[in-house]
């Protein structure tokens, strides 16, 4: 060893004695009561001044400049890529030698001197895993019928039976036989590329075919895409990515073994993914569904050549992150239309229909982001501190996609509690239902809202605090803040308080409920919807009230089981009362049989008797009963069926009159009659307006 290289690592040397020393464990055995003459010596030349000068120099300082350290990464982030891209370059002119060294190694250690031995193997093993599937498919041929045929959970099931006896067939005739370990190793990757190949054409095969939408189940299944053309285009180019990526894979992985380079062999992927390239550069400007504009195919095709360039930079942080971006809104609705088709032949129906509705669709969906934030994950578990610059970067960064994972999670329970409650909701009570169910049905339909609301604040608050935890907040501050915040709240906005605790007990005590017609106060209306802190009134005549739930006061509910509504009417004193009262009862009769108003009649309509005798009519008082709502339009039919069955029965309705004569004493009468008269008009109002 030179002297430079000694200097070199002497002060390594020294700073690990340093830390020895100062960290002497138990274990070690007591020193002797004098050094030996080598330590003196070492002793000596620690102590010396120049030799300690000279080591303070050489020892790098403890602590950098944040701004040097992302300049640091960002220099040898550079070099590495200047480094990986050299390397590529130098490897083109070794492809003679090494291609000629793998051929070697084949005609000796695989083909063992007789060429096309591993086509013929593979050609053999295909054969075998054809001829079972054949025997299986012909076989569940006879059992499958016409409509089984049609119904996308069968295709499915048979698909998978038929593709697992392919697979079972070749790589079990393979795996029945002795072979040398190189041709085992490049027969068993060849045929797994090529078993996983026909699995996606066969997943590409299905979607196109059951992937379209449907509103009823009972539907005949329709193809994702509405041309043939369109289906058959999709279904090459997916043949086309499916095969350059996965025999790109397999034959990438295998060249090593056979002697190249690991830069050859990335050469090798590389000239797969330009493939893999070309074939979506194609997409872009082919695409039979809408190819949109120019400049929005020129950008795409940049930033598909952007990717290629990064994976070739080893950038592949930055290449997945691309890739996501482009693919995964287009991966999202496609999956979920397959998945909502799906669903929606489903026969389940109720609330566990709507639960397996969510589950499909949205856990589709969070299925497809999860797999991508964990191939992320798998990426950058290495890298993730070095593109951050730091170990507190790289926490963030697991954070983050743990975050996005919680986020998935509580889309999918408000998804689910959120439908649910819609379905209560619109869950219509079924014919004959007693006074009881209606009662509930309608109070699940006041309450539910409420719930649905307090449900989504719950959610989101602690989505939020389990995301902040992960990312290495401390929330029990956060929690106890927001405690007092409450508190302060509380005492600043009594009337919300008021507002909101009026609310909750006017549930308590189902005062009113959505679809109810109420009065307080000035304010009266239909309710059609609740808040935290007011109700909404929709009043006869079209204005909506907002009322805060601290104004209402008193409630008067005019919707609840049934209402009572009194009618006057003024007939002459030489009418036939009797006849009056069997005409109404006869009236009352004839409504409640009516099909328009039987069912709303409670009690028919009749008289109660003469409610007193004025100073020109006798005043009737007559009582109908009806559900409540429904007695403004009885009562109108029945006042023209009154007033029809009055005349052609003699019965003269009353109304005021005034007799006028010539002289002093018939004109002081006169005058005295028409006061008479207008004291008589208030209390007569009066009588109608009375319930």
């Amino acid at each position: 060893m030179t002297n430079k290289l000694r200097l070199g690592f002497l002060p390594v040397v020294v700073v690990l004695l340093l830390a020895l020393l100062q960290g002497t464990s138990l274990a070690q055995q007591p020193s002797p009561d004098l050094p030996p003459e080598k330590a003196k010596q070492f002793l000596e030349l620690l102590s010396d001044p120049e030799l300690k000068a000279w080591l303070e120099g050489k020892i790098p300082a403890a602590t950098d400049e944040p701004g040097l350290s992302i300049s640091e990464d960002i220099l040898r982030l550079e070099a590495g890529i200047r480094a990986r891209i050299g390397a590529l370059g130098s490897a083109i002119p070794r492809l003679p030698e090494e291609l000629s060294r793998a051929a070697d190694v084949v005609s000796r250690d695989v083909n063992s001197g007789r060429p096309g031995l591993v086509m013929g193997i593979l050609a053999v093993l295909i054969a075998v895993g054809f001829g079972a599937e054949w025997a299986v498919r012909r076989a569940l041929a006879r059992t499958r019928s016409a409509v089984a045929q049609e119904d996308a959970g069968q295709a499915i099931l048979f698909e998978t039976v038929a593709l697992l006896t392919f697979a079972l067939a070749s790589t079990g005739s393979f795996l029945a036989f002795g072979w040398p370990p190189l041709l085992r190793r490049i027969i068993l990757t060849l045929l797994l590329a090529f078993i996983a190949f026909r699995i996606v054409r066969a997943a590409a095969r299905l979607l196109f075919a059951f992937g379209g939408a449907t509103s009823d189940p009972s539907d005949r299944p329709t193809p994702l895409f509405e041309s043939e053309a369109s289906t058959r285009f999709w279904r090459w180019r997916v043949s086309l990515v499916a095969g350059f990526l996965l025999f790109g894979w397999a034959i990438a992985s295998l060249m090593p073994g056979l002697g190249f380079s690991r830069e050859v062999a990335g050469l090798a992927a590389f000239l797969f993914g330009l493939g893999i390239l070309a074939t979506a550069i194609d997409v872009v400007w082919q695409r039979p569904d809408g190819r949109g504009s120019l400049v929005k195919q020129s950008f795409l095709t940049l930033f598909l050549i952007v990717l290629w360039v990064a994976w070739v930079a080893g950038l592949l942080g930055v290449l997945w992150l691309g890739i996501f971006a482009l693919v995964l809104p287009t991966a999202l609705r496609g999956v979920g239309a397959a998945a909502q088709a799906f669903a929606g032949r489903s026969k389940r129906s109720g609330a566990i229909g709507v639960v397996l509705n969510v589950l499909i669709v949205r856990g589709a969906r969070a299925a497809v982001i999860a797999a991508a934030v964990a191939w992320l994950a798998y990426i950058w578990r290495i890298r993730a501190a070095s593109l951050a610059g730091s170990e507190t970067g790289g926490f963030l960064i697991t954070g983050l996609l743990n975050g996005i994972i919680i986020l998935l999670i509580a889309d999918l329970l408000w998804q689910l509690s959120k439908a649910l409650i819609e379905y209560h909701m619109n869950l219509a009570p079924a014919d004959g239902s007693s006074a009881d169910q209606l009662a509930r049905s309608g109070r699940l339909r006041t309450l539910l809202p409420i719930f649905r609301n307090a449900l989504a604040v719950f959610i989101a608050a602690v989505t939020v605090l389990t995301i902040l935890a992960g990312l290495g907040v401390q929330i029990l501050p956060l929690i106890a803040g927001a405690g007092i915040f409450g508190i302060a709240i509380g005492f600043g906005s009594q009337t919300l308080v008021k507002d909101v605790l009026s609310g909750v007990f006017y549930m308590m005590d189902d005062a009113f409920r959505a679809g109810e017609y109420i009065q307080s106060g000035s304010y009266k209306g239909t309710v059609e919807s609740f808040s935290l802190r007011s109700v909404r009134l929709r009043h006869h005549r079209g204005p909506v009230y907002t009322v805060p739930f601290g104004e209402l006061g008193a409630v008067q509910n005019m919707s609840r089981d049934w209402v009572i509504d009194k009618m006057m009417i003024n007939i002459t004193y030489d009418s036939d009362v009797d006849l009056a009262r069997k005409l109404i009862k006869k009236i009352g009769q004839e409504l409640a049989a009516d099909p328009e108003f039987a069912a709303d009649t409670i009690e028919p309509l009749k008289m109660q008797g003469i409610d007193s005798f004025g100073e020109y009519a006798i005043v009737l008082r007559i009582k109908l009963t009806t559900k409540p709502g429904t007695q403004f339009g009885i009562k109108r039919r029945a006042y023209m069926m009154i007033k029809a069955a009055f005349a052609e029965n003699g019965i003269k309705m009353a109304v005021p009159t005034v007799h006028v004569e010539s002289g002093g004493e018939t004109a002081a009468a006169a005058h005295q009659a028409n006061q008479t008269l207008k004291k008589s008009k208030a209390p007569l109002e009066a009588v109608r307006d009375t319930p």
